[in-house]
């Protein structure tokens, strides 16, 4: 055998086609271009006729430019020898990430997919639902047979390395070719429309993985950068006869569209309608994902002047709260604090603890309740703040959220596959959702005022992100802030002061039902919590305090 040839990488006998590792590539991005970016095309394509002979120019444009912007992309990371398993793995992730933007609207940007990196097991076994099994039947293992009858046709590699690289300078300049063709079209719609490349597979979901992966090691090395080394506890908070124990209960996907309290036509929050709640009726979050909203909504820094970076390396509101001298618990019935709770007395709900009320998956969240009776009662009373961090909503198996005797609405869509179900069942199983959330805060509620011999005592909730329940073809929650639409941006939040805690605090209940009514965020909690507590700290800022016009005394 000569130096310049090797062996072939499949025996010819039981291959149909020889090819080059390079154009095995370019079939596969062709195949992607056209059969895995459904939502792409329905963007890039959006309001031309297709009787138009300028839209099908338009439109092979962009197809030689994604395919061959691709297929540069492709050949730059993926070597010869290991180019069919390479493909393989491709199939399958482009596969999983084109069903879940045709079934639920998503667009996978870099906080898409870090949601996607922090999600566990039982949540990914939800999503896991038939139809997308038969996507991948359809787009991932049927290529993946045809790769079985491919030969690669070897060449040794000073020759193999040329032809790479003629490739891709031949795959960039057609794409630079192509995007003259339509620039001014095509320019215009990435400069108004940024968010479309996120829909772009597979390099979509390659860029955003490695964003979201390089942010996830960079924010894990060394410690976080202390915030407020100067809090500490406040007149009030020194001279009060009690010590403190607030509740702040992080919820999970309620949107303020079907929050009762704030004038949905149904009652979803009986409840706390019967309970002297201050209903903040106009609130947006800092994200439409619990990976960004967590951290945002518990950092000083909020959304207005939103920086990921520093939010993931900073300390957050228990940490500066542990150092005003609270006691300061997490317990959680999700899949994990976000970074928030570093350092603090964290307790995950044992999913098989309570057959009742758990599944081995998940828990409903009135095990947080019982868990927070536990920690009130241990031990002699101190200032403590307790946070719950609740399931609540989380999608899309919303029937699974609640017990059955809280199934107020019927029909209901009682599998996770959305698609299935008539908007007025999804409606429904997200409502009953809700129902059981309200329940959850009463009972909270009455378990706090049973303590007022030990504790003055206080809760505030606020929902991380709302939900798309099909309106506009939208599902779940993510899409990016830019384009998120209400439903995913308007949470409700609830406060619940014992009298206690108001006449302790110097509050006026009726100010704060006045400042309920003026537009709000979850830039607001942080700085609330402070005041509320009476922590003294030059990074309180009053403006973003709920309650600091409020108080009846200095």
């Amino acid at each position: 055998m000569s130096a310049s040839a090797a062996p072939p990488l499949r025996s010819p006998r039981t291959a149909t086609l020889r090819l080059h590792s390079e154009s095995l590539l370019l079939l596969a991005c062709v195949h992607q271009a056209l059969f895995l970016n459904t939502p792409f095309w329905q963007a890039v394509l959006a309001g031309r006729a297709g009787s138009d002979a300028r839209t099908w120019l338009y439109a092979a444009a962009v197809f030689v430019f994604l395919s061959g912007l691709h297929f540069a992309l492709l050949a730059l990371i993926i070597p010869r020898h290991i180019a069919r398993p390479a493909l393989v793995l491709l199939f399958v992730t482009s596969a999983v990430a084109a069903y879940f933007m045709n079934a639920h609207g998503v667009y996978l940007d870099p906080d898409m997919l870090r949601n996607v990196l922090q999600t566990d097991y039982a949540e990914a076994r939800e999503l896991a639902d038939p139809a997308l099994l038969g996507y991948l039947a359809m787009h991932a293992a049927l290529p993946a047979l045809l790769l079985t009858r491919v030969e690669l046709i070897a060449t040794a590699w000073p020759r193999a390395l040329l032809r790479r690289a003629a490739s891709i300078a031949l795959a960039l300049a057609a794409s630079a070719g192509a995007l003259l063709l339509v620039f001014q079209d095509f320019s215009a719609l990435m400069r108004n429309h940024k968010e479309v490349r996120y829909l772009a597979t597979p390099g979509n979901y390659l860029y955003s993985t490695a964003v979201a992966a390089s942010g996830e090691a960079r924010h894990h090395t060394g410690p976080r950068q202390a915030v407020a080394l100067d809090a500490t506890l406040g007149p009030r908070g020194r001279q009060r006869r009690k010590p403190v124990l607030l509740v702040i209960v992080a919820g999970e996907t309620a949107r303020a569209a079907n929050w009762g309290l704030s004038g949905y036509a149904r009652q979803t929050t009986p409840q706390l309608a019967a309970r002297e709640v201050i209903n903040f009726s106009h609130v947006t979050s800092c994200g439409t994902s619990t990976a960004v909203s967590i951290p945002c909504m518990f950092s000083p820094y909020g959304r207005a002047g939103y920086d990921e970076a520093r939010i993931a390396q900073s300390e957050s509101l228990p940490q500066v709260l542990a150092r005003a001298g609270y006691a300061v618990h997490w317990v959680d019935n999700q899949s994990g604090c976000k970074g928030v709770c570093d350092g603090i007395d964290t307790r995950a709900i044992d999913r098989n603890r309570d057959p009742r009320r758990c599944d081995g998956e998940h828990c409903l969240d009135e095990v947080l309740v019982d868990e927070l009776d536990a920690i009130a009662r241990a031990g002699e009373p101190a200032n403590r703040v307790v946070v719950l961090h609740a399931l609540g909503n989380h999608g899309p198996a919303y029937f699974r959220r609640h017990p059955a005797d809280e199934r107020h609405y019927t029909p209901t869509c009682d599998t996770a596959e959305l698609r299935q179900c008539s908007r007025e069942q999804i409606v429904n199983s997200y409502d009953n959702a809700l129902r059981y959330t309200d329940a959850v805060l009463a009972r909270t509620i009455d378990l706090l005022e049973t303590l007022h011999q030990r504790y003055d005592t206080a809760l505030v909730y606020a929902s991380d992100h709302g939900e798309s329940l099909g309106e506009n073809g939208l599902y779940l929650h993510g899409m990016p802030w830019a384009i998120a639409p209400r439903e995913q941006t308007e949470v409700p939040m609830v406060m619940w002061l014992s009298d206690g805690f108001t006449r302790a605090a110097a509050l006026d209940r009726d100010c704060l039902r006045q400042r309920a009514r003026a537009p709000a965020s979850h830039d607001h909690l942080f700085h609330s919590v402070l005041g509320l507590l009476d922590v003294r700290t030059a990074i309180h800022d009053a403006t973003l305090d709920v309650s600091a016009a409020c108080r009846t005394g200095a």
